[in-house]
């Protein structure tokens, strides 16, 4: 059966089911007249909802279908098997239920708009394929203007899984954070939030670079690119991805596939790691790498070792923040990563553990609960 077959087979991949049998006896409970008792508790005491409906265990998987992994601006129609998915994963590993909503517009204030509206029905947002740099601002106005957690996994959920990754690798080859030269590729959703995760884990010498290279003052594309070449580069060094790349010890891509070659890999420093995200196509294919004396190689893909996959992250992070009502913060972000890492016994084909994994989730919620 192929992919088409099996959804079509599916007619989706999501289900709502009611935890109870609705019979005579009840029904008079559940709905009218018993609910309005509960419908008069709520409106009293907006928060009753968290108490009296399913608020406490919902969220909204909410894009507009503008930067849709491997496929791009597809829209709202395109996004919705995508984010059907994305809700059956919040299911089964974090047992939330998720409701996924693609909305016809790309207007970021419309966006944020409809999002603010939708408060009242949902204990949490989940923000998915937005384009940058738009999202970036989409998800500040959203996490400062609600009182639900509001979450972005392309950005945050990317960078918890990196950051868990860069632990373990760094850790085998004997190299401290502080210490190493990094290379982070693709300053977009992933690779903004890639940079200021590591800094925030104490990483201090990061070049970033995008389509023109080295971000610097006067190659920066937006307001977020100079807070990242402010950031990584105070004295404006400039040049391209392969300058960069001289005698660094890890490179981060979170850009397009096939950009490296095996030069590139013998100028850095011993055992380098590399970390080449883009899908399909990864930054460099990792036999090359390992030809030209990579170390460690990690991918999005589920066909090589070392997959990087933010489904790691995002159930076990959005769980603890709805039930627990906890805005999602930077030190919640670094101590899912310390999680994800301690997870496993680390090896140079498993810097992470597999995404299927129930108790790296179970760990992640239990973590970020009772912090």
């Amino acid at each position: 059966m192929d992919e088409l077959s099996l959804h079509q087979a599916l007619s989706g991949k999501y289900r709502i089911i009611s935890p109870i049998e609705v019979t005579s006896d009840n029904l008079s409970l559940l709905y009218t007249p018993g609910v309005a008792k509960v419908a008069q508790a709520c409106a009293e005491i907006p928060n009753n909802t968290f108490l009296y409906t399913r608020r406490n265990n919902v969220i909204a998987v909410i894009s507009d279908g503008s930067a849709v992994l491997g496929l791009g601006n597809i829209g709202p129609y395109g996004a919705l098997p995508v984010m059907e998915g994305k809700a059956m994963l919040f299911k089964e590993f974090g047992n939330l239920d998720a409701f996924p909503l693609c909305i016809s517009t790309q207007d970021s204030d419309e966006i944020v708009k409809i999002v603010k509206a939708l408060e009242p029905s949902f204990g949490g947002i989940n923000l998915e394929d937005i384009s940058a740099p738009r999202c970036f601002e989409i998800l500040r106005k959203l996490d400062t203007e609600m009182t639900i957690p509001v979450f972005h996994d392309d950005q945050q959920g990317t960078a918890v899984v990196v950051l868990a990754g860069v632990i373990n690798a760094l850790s085998l080859v004997g190299k401290k954070l502080d210490e190493v030269k990094i290379v982070v590729n693709g300053i977009g959703a992933a690779g903004y939030n890639i940079v200021k995760l590591l800094i925030e884990f104490g990483a201090k010498h990061i070049l970033a670079c995008d389509i023109h290279g080295i971000l610097n003052s006067e190659t920066s594309l937006h307001d977020y690119h100079r807070e990242i070449a402010n950031l990584t580069n105070p004295n404006n060094v400039k040049g391209t991805l392969s300058d960069a790349l001289k005698e660094a010890d890890l490179f981060i891509g979170v850009s397009k596939g096939n950009i490296l070659n095996g030069d590139d890999v013998r100028k850095m420093n011993k055992k380098p790691v590399i970390f080449a995200l883009a899908n399909p196509l990864p930054e460099i294919d990792p036999n090359l790498a390992y030809e030209n004396g990579a170390f460690i190689v990690a991918t999005g893909r589920s066909d090589f070792p070392n997959q990087v996959n933010n489904l790691l992250a995002f159930p076990g992070i959005m769980k603890a923040a709805v039930e627990k009502q906890k805005k999602i913060t930077k030190r919640m972000l670094v101590e899912a990563a310390i999680t994800i890492s301690k997870s496993i016994e680390p090896s140079k084909e498993m810097i992470v553990p597999i995404v299927t994994d129930r108790r790296t989730h179970i760990s992640v919620y239990e973590r970020l609960a009772h912090m």
